[in-house]
This record gives structure tokens, sequence and C-alpha cells, in this order.
């Protein structure tokens, strides 16, 4: 039976808005720095007036089809790297963290809190995913219901390091996976930005799918597993990545990488045509081994002035006893 598929929107968080967007363009705040980017489904007209759109301190402009060509036109003063903070809910109280762990819930000091370095960094990333918020929250709560041992958590296609940096403030091990040693060194810069140089993470410049295959011959598991893939990409050696092609093999080989127990994994796509039902359906031949429940569907980040942006497609799997 097909899945129902579930639309997840955030609004953003205290340092980061989506200000408005339409006629292929968002306005977004990060921090206290406003920028103007490319947004290819935003189909619809912008709310806000063109003095409003004016005050973006720097505006992307895509060339041709491909919005990752382009160059940034800097209009105001923006500094090289500049700090947004990323803050999340506590976990649940019936959700205790086991003692002994590291992180701010296991030390009662509230909910976890982490510093991202923005930049304009040659393309019109800028070093964090904010519509993943939602995702980030429902790790790190699975993360608080494992009682019986230290979380262990992968990283694949890691980038900056948002998602390995909150889980390893709520006290898990965390394995960074990315082939950009410009990303691993941006995810260190950010580690130290969020003052957890201590903490138990390990930065890894590797191909993903060789890594999990090594993990597997390994006998190694983990508790959660993050897989956020590019369309296409290479790795450190110059091995090619295509999402369509690679990815059954990687799942199956993340598959076996799950703990026994108190496992989920999660998977996001973007800047592709396909449907969320497409890889719902891969996700569930490849764990259909197991018991689990799963949920899947597409992020969206609601505008200030309305509308929403669809921004990704995933797939959210958690096992069951």
């Amino acid at each position: 039976m097909p899945a129902s598929l579930n639309l997840i929107t955030t609004s953003g968080f205290a340092d980061y808005a989506l200000l408005d967007c339409g006629a292929g363009r968002k306005l977004e705040r990060f921090g206290k720095i406003i920028v103007d980017r490319p947004e290819p489904q935003a189909l619809w007209q912008p709310r806000l007036a063109k003095a409003d759109w004016a005050k973006a301190a720097a505006v992307f402009s895509a060339s041709g089809e491909d919005d990752e060509k382009g160059k940034w036109r800097i209009d105001k003063a923006v500094p090289e790297s500049w700090p947004v903070k990323i803050a999340l809910a506590a976990p649940p109280a019936s959700s205790p963290l086991p003692s002994g762990r590291g992180g701010r819930e296991a030390t009662g000091e509230g909910a976890p809190e982490i510093t991202m370095l923005c930049k304009l960094a040659g393309l019109w990333h800028l070093g964090l995913f904010p519509e993943q918020h939602p995702h980030w929250q429902w790790m790190l709560d699975h993360l608080a219901s494992i009682n019986s041992e230290t979380p262990r958590v992968l990283n694949l296609f890691g980038y900056t390091g948002a998602a390995s940096l909150l889980a390893a403030k709520a006290g898990a091990e965390v394995t960074h996976v990315d082939a950009s040693k410009k990303a691993i060194a941006w995810g260190k810069e950010n580690q130290t930005a969020s003052k957890l140089d201590a903490a138990k993470i390990r930065w890894l410049l590797d191909d993903a799918s060789k890594f999990v295959a090594r993990e597997v011959r390994r006998g190694k598991t983990y508790h959660m597993i993050l897989v956020d893939p590019p369309k296409f990409g290479r790795g450190p050696e110059g091995e090619v990545w295509d999402l369509f092609t690679h990815l059954p093999a990687l799942l199956n080989d993340c598959a076996k990488l799950l703990g026994p127990s108190q496992a989920a994994m999660v998977l996001t796509v973007y800047a592709i045509r396909a449907s969320a039902l497409a890889f719902d359906q891969l996700m569930r031949d490849t764990l259909s081994a197991r018991h689990g429940t799963f949920d899947c569907g597409e992020l969206a980040i609601v505008a200030q002035s309305g509308p929403a942006v669809p921004t990704s497609l995933f797939v959210r799997w958690t096992s069951q006893p």
C-alpha cells in the first residue's frame, strides 16, 4: 500500500528566518545578515515590497539554469564569517539520558545549543541548511530514549556538521563523514565556535560508500544514521557518486550498520526531479527484514510573509522491538 506523504515545516529559529520568497528567489536572514538567493520552486510572486528585498547584504546571481553557477554581489558589508546559533528543545522528561553522558541535557543545563559559522563561500550555500531543524530535533529525541549505552551516530555526507555537533552536545559518540576537505575544516571551525573541542566526534575525509562498506566488514553498529547525499559528487580520490545509481547499495550497507535495537535512520534528498514515494519504497525494501515505523514526505520552510518553500524529500525509519 502506498505511503501517506507527510509535510514537515519549520518557521525557522531565533537566528534564522525566511523573510519572503517568490519569482524564483528567497530572502533570508542568517543571524544578522540578510541574503537574497535563487529558489526555482518559488513560482508565486513575492509578498514584501522591493524596499524590503533591497535590505539584503548579498545577492547571489545564478548563471543559466544551474543555481550553483554564478556569483555573489555584495551590496553591504559582510564579514568573512559570522555566527548563527541553533537551539533545540530539551528531550522529553519521560526519556532521560543515561547518567554519565556528556552534553547539557545530561547535566540538567537545558536545551542543546550550537554555533555555526556562515560564509559566502563561493556557491550560493552558506554552510547551513535550516530546513533540517525538524530532523535535528527528531534525532535528539531518539538519542534521549537510548538508556542502555552511549549512543553512536553516523553522519554521512555530513557537510559542515550541524547534526554532528548537536548529537555530540547531547552526549553521543559521532562519526562524521564527508568527501570535501573544505567541509571537514569548516565543521571543525564550527566545533570550536560551539565550544565542543572535547566532544567525541571523528571527522573523516572519506568516500561514504567505501567507508560504510568497511564498517560493515568491521562489524560496527550505530543507533542513528543520517544520510544526506547530493545528486552528483566526487569522493576525495575522485570516486563518482550518482544518487540514482549508488544510493540503493549504500542504503543496503547502512541497514547492516543499524544496531539490533533502539536504531533509527533518516534519508534526505534534494535538488532532484523525483518523488518522496520513490525513496520511501526504496527504504522499505532495504529494511524489509526489520520491524519498524516509516515516515516520508517533504521538508519545507514557511516564510514570515506566508508561503512555504519546499526544500527536500525525506524518509525516516525507527526500529521497533
